[in-house]
């Protein structure tokens, strides 16, 4: 049987690189993608992954990476979306252009991604669509509006469509990274490797206990 394939959206070094690591672990065939393919390459190359170009502030792009996804591999069951833009000042001083280029990128980029998934899953009556969050998906913070615009939602987004998509036997899952991520895993430090554990652990989980989101932090983040 040929293997199943993840597609992660806006992967980096960090919390996507892990997760990707750990799909590869399990069996997983995985697509990375990102604007930036001279970071992106070597980044696929060293835990043999592919590399895909995409714009996530472009519709016409990210339809485009699920067809090249589907050529290339095929149509991936597990779809994680990753990027959000931030956008930080008070409100007198933010331009509207730019908050409403970083809401498109983090939360329209969201919303077509998970239609293009979904196209694919509820044929199939199974798969996974992951998005990942922050505390600005739940509290927002002075001077950050533009930001928290875009994360919320994201977030009610994810929990419109684990309502819909669910009994379809899609997994849809939010995840609200509350606390900054770590490279040092010195006293239970939060780190991209331990994040991407509770990624596996919510792919893993039984049809008969899904969640929908969950808040991921380290033991001494105050919250």
């Amino acid at each position: 049987m040929s293997k199943k394939v993840a597609l992660i959206i806006g992967a980096g070094p960090g919390i996507s690189l892990a997760f990707a690591k750990q799909l590869i672990a399990s069996g997983y065939r995985v697509a990375l993608a990102s604007r930036d393919m001279d970071k992106l390459k070597p980044l696929a190359q060293s835990i043999g992954a592919e590399a895909f170009k995409t714009d996530v502030s472009s519709i016409d792009s990210i339809q485009s990476l699920f067809e090249s996804v589907d050529a290339a591999l095929s149509a991936p069951e597990v779809v994680l979306y990753n990027p959000s833009a931030r956008v930080k000042g008070e409100i007198l001083s933010l331009d509207p252009n730019k908050v409403s280029d970083a809401v498109a990128t983090t939360a329209v980029g969201a919303f077509v991604a998970a239609q293009e998934a979904a196209k694919r899953m509820v044929p199939q009556n199974s798969g996974a669509i992951f998005f990942t969050g922050a505390t600005a998906s739940v509290k927002g913070f002075a001077g950050s509006s533009g930001f928290a615009m875009g994360k919320f939602a994201v977030r009610g987004l994810a929990q419109s469509l684990a309502r819909e998509l669910s009994p379809a036997g899609i997994h849809v899952a939010h995840f609200v990274i509350d606390g900054a991520v770590k490279t040092d895993a010195a006293n239970d430090a939060m780190t991209a490797d331990a994040i991407a554990q509770t990624y596996m652990a919510i792919l893993h989980q039984p049809k008969a206990a899904w969640t929908w989101e969950v808040e991921i932090r380290s033991k001494d983040e105050k919250f």
